[in-house]
């Protein structure tokens, strides 16, 4: 059985080795190498993770196996980080961690979602009521990654 939960400290290693696994696993169908070594890098910073972590709503989707996936909710209704662990995505833990997020924004009072999903994201989000806004291309570290900027009314 999956719980979605508030996210802890404890759990800052097990959600970057998630992000990191999951997009290095699945967004390289998507990527190039170089863009997944720059989105992802080997080495992680802890410290600006942590922060990341603490400064928005955090949810954390949890299974019998550990953390299966962890979304991201900010004040002003954006969705930052939203990742499944590269094995289980496809079993479901995405809907509910997006119902979720869903839910609170709608007791907050969060009218609008959004959010700048990858390539391979953008389908998920699709099927959930989320409209691109447009393309997007990002450059880290000289490297450009295309994403969408999509967003879904709550109305």
């Amino acid at each position: 059985m999956t719980i979605i939960r508030p996210y802890i400290d404890n759990d800052a290693a097990d959600l970057i080795a998630l992000f990191t696994e999951t997009v290095r696993r699945i967004n390289i169908r998507d990527y190039t190498p170089e863009q997944i070594a720059v989105w992802a890098p080997k080495e992680a910073d802890h410290v600006a993770w942590k922060e990341r972590f603490a400064r928005c709503m955090t949810f954390v989707a949890e299974d019998e196996q550990g953390v299966a996936g962890f979304g991201q909710l900010d004040m002003n209704g954006h969705i930052d980080c939203f990742y499944i662990a590269h094995d289980r995505i496809g079993s479901g833990v995405g809907s509910m961690l997006l119902r979720a997020i869903e839910q609170r924004a709608h007791e907050l009072g969060i009218k609008k979602l959004h959010t700048e999903a990858s390539i391979t994201a953008r389908p998920f989000f699709a099927r959930r009521g989320f409209r691109i806004v447009q393309e997007q291309s990002v450059v880290r570290k000289g490297i450009a990654l295309t994403n969408f900027l999509m967003e879904k009314d709550l109305g």
